[in-house]
């Protein structure tokens, strides 16, 4: 085990009248919140939930009793343990909780987040690094989806490997450069509504009360989406996100038109889940493939989630789909999409099966991550005391 991350590994313990559980709080691509071993959490999913929610501050608009950021996507938690089953090194359940709700929703992915799970193994010692890059198998719990990480580990002076958080790689809605986290996802078609086109088609017509005949291409390549032209929903496609979080009347149109789609995509009454994501796509403006706007799925996105990017990236490719109508610049058979968003561009990188060229046979990318803090993140005793049960073991 590195020296470094010898220090991070212990249990919980009590500090007066509060319990004190490791932590590193992480950014994760455009996302960041804290990091946890989930072995030291509580089994019990509900008191989990509960320390989960006083960890953040939740629920307060503000998170002001917490550590969460007063926004979606600085609300997010990652538990993270070596992994249980043949092939996997490591397993993470990710954790959405929303500032201003009192649920905790492990249902979906976010691929932002998974950006600073492997750095989150290394540094705590689940996985040991013993070359100058370190690639493990994750396997994201909440939908069964495996990816390939790989992130430099070089050795420092005294020969001890180290994650390499400084680095020349750049991604749009992050300032500065950092260190390459590259991802290879390896089967993602269908991670929630159970198929890449959970209607058996590439475009659907649904009707919306009080907005009508709406087309959409529903979509499931990772991340659930409603995919819509912009200007069907009175939009234009390419409004700032303070400009569409102040438009209530669209806001509006666009739930009323995820309410429906989550019926038709096999997804029940989604009005308390954070999927299916909504996608309001324009022609591109900046030499990408696509605009897009994304709502999560009631605040627009600052930029664009990673697998809703490889969602609508994959819905590009596909003849027919609402995004195709938009699209520009594709090719038959290695398709690298360039989805703009509020804060710039996001490259998708989609190998396509010669022989099925609407089959999606791997996705590509690359993010960036960093460890921002290292200690304890303090709750209430009255929320969890594992100290009741067991001694402390720090």
């Amino acid at each position: 085990m590195p020296a470094e991350a010898a220090a991070q590994v212990h249990g919980t313990r009590r500090r007066g009248s509060q319990i004190a559980i490791p932590c590193l709080f992480m950014r994760g691509g455009t996302s960041r919140g804290p990091f946890f071993d989930a072995r030291l959490l509580p089994e019990d999913t509900g008191v989990r939930d509960a320390v989960l929610l006083a960890a953040m501050g939740s629920p307060d608009p503000r998170q002001i009793d917490g550590i969460g950021g007063a926004h979606p996507l600085t609300s997010k938690v990652g538990l993270v343990r070596p992994g249980t089953e043949p092939g996997i090194d490591v397993e993470w359940t990710f954790a959405q909780v929303q500032p201003g709700g009192d649920t905790v929703d492990t249902t979906s992915n976010c691929g932002n987040m998974l950006a600073a799970v492997l750095p989150f193994a290394i540094e705590t010692g689940m996985v040991v690094s013993t070359a100058d890059l370190t690639t493990a198998r994750v396997l994201t719990r909440n939908t069964g989806m495996v990816a390939e990480i790989t992130v430099a580990t070089p050795a420092g002076p005294a020969g001890v490997r180290h994650v390499a958080y400084e680095g020349q790689a750049r991604i749009d809605g992050v300032p500065g450069a950092a260190a390459p986290v590259e991802i290879g996802f390896l089967d993602t078609a269908g991670s929630v509504a159970g198929s890449l086109l959970p209607t058996g088609n590439t475009r659907d017509t649904v009707e919306v009360p009080g907005v009508g005949a709406v087309d959409v291409t529903l979509i499931d390549n990772g991340q659930p989406l409603v995919i819509v032209a912009a200007e069907r929903m009175g939009a234009t496609g390419y409004e700032t996100p303070a400009e569409i979080d102040a438009d209530n009347e669209l806001k509006a149109r666009v739930e009323a038109l995820r309410l429906v789609c989550g019926e038709a995509m096999g997804l029940g009454d989604v009005m308390e889940k954070n999927y299916p994501k909504m996608t309001l796509v324009a022609p591109p403006r900046q030499g990408g493939t696509l605009s897009t706007r994304s709502l999560i799925p009631r605040v627009c996105h600052q930029s664009i989630g990673v697998l809703a990017a490889v969602t609508a990236a994959t819905a590009c490719v596909l003849e027919d789909s609402v995004a195709r109508d938009v699209a520009a610049g594709l090719s038959d058979t290695e398709a690298t999409v360039s989805v703009e968003h509020p804060s710039g561009e996001f490259t998708v990188t989609l190998g396509l099966d010669p022989d099925a060229p609407q089959q999606i046979a791997h996705s590509a990318l690359l993010r960036t991550a960093r460890l921002v803090m290292a200690g304890d993140l303090l709750v209430p005793r009255s929320v969890w005391d594992p100290t009741t049960t067991q001694e402390s073991t720090a």
